[in-house]
């Protein structure tokens, strides 16, 4: 048995398509990645946001073994951060052994410090280390997705489930949309009542345009959502 190749960090060049794809591949196997380490998302945090990305990543023996997506953002309101990710939900590293994981949060902390930011940021799902400093700020939803129709309606709660069938027995349908125009609208007027501002347009926009049909929206006679496919997942960011 030949040995095994040192572990080796790379940082992803945002131009090199094949490496890009080598990077999704792994994403896709990796029971801890997300919609949102995909590498597209480098693309969209630069050319929209103009945010300098760092995708750091290990190899072993040729192999991808470990991903970090990691983004610089200075703000005059919220000050300086490597954040991973940015206007994404998750983030954090993804990763098939415990020695990638290691050596990819050693250079993010590493790279926080010689950019001279004051803190690093890494949106995981479920914590890596007990005495980090942690925000509670959000709740993450799942719920399995049954077979039969009927089975999903009764595990809605009563007065929103008869809510739900009132909307069915009234015609209520709903269609996926091509376009961003109608969800924008919709979008933009919601966070301007709550007194937030609007990301823009070119932003789902680019959405569309780097993930295709794997992110979409849809419309109904009212109220409009954007959502995500990933594996066997439909997220839908609130």
């Amino acid at each position: 048995m030949s040995p095994t190749s040192p572990l080796t960090i790379h940082t992803l060049d945002p131009n090199d398509r094949t490496a890009a794809q080598r990077w999704d591949e792994f994403v896709m196997a990796c029971p801890q990645a997300s919609f949102f380490h995909r590498a597209g998302w480098q693309r969209i945090l630069r050319d929209v946001y103009r945010h300098n990305t760092h995708y750091l990543y290990t190899e072993t023996d040729g192999r991808v073994t470990g991903v970090l997506p990691l983004a610089h953002v200075r703000s005059l309101l919220f000050g300086s951060s490597l954040t991973g990710l940015p206007f994404a939900v998750y983030g954090g590293v993804a990763a098939s052994t415990p020695e990638a994981a290691q050596a990819l949060e050693d250079a993010a902390q590493a790279l926080a410090r010689r950019l001279g930011v004051p803190h690093l940021e890494l949106r995981n799902v479920q914590r890596r280390h007990d005495d980090w400093p942690v925000q509670d700020l959000y709740v993450t939803f799942r719920k399995e997705i049954l077979p039969e129709e009927e089975a999903n309606m009764l595990a809605i709660p009563r007065k929103q489930r008869a809510m739900v069938r009132k909307g069915i027995k009234n015609g209520l349908t709903a269609e996926i949309d091509p376009g961003v125009e109608r969800f924008f609208a919709l979008y933009a007027d919601n966070v301007h009542r709550h007194g937030t501002p609007a990301m823009p347009k070119r932003y789902f926009q680019a959405l569309r345009d780097e993930f295709g049909d794997d992110c979409g929206s849809a419309h109904r006679a009212g109220p409009r959502w954007q959502a995500a496919v990933h594996r066997d997942e439909l997220l839908l960011p609130r």
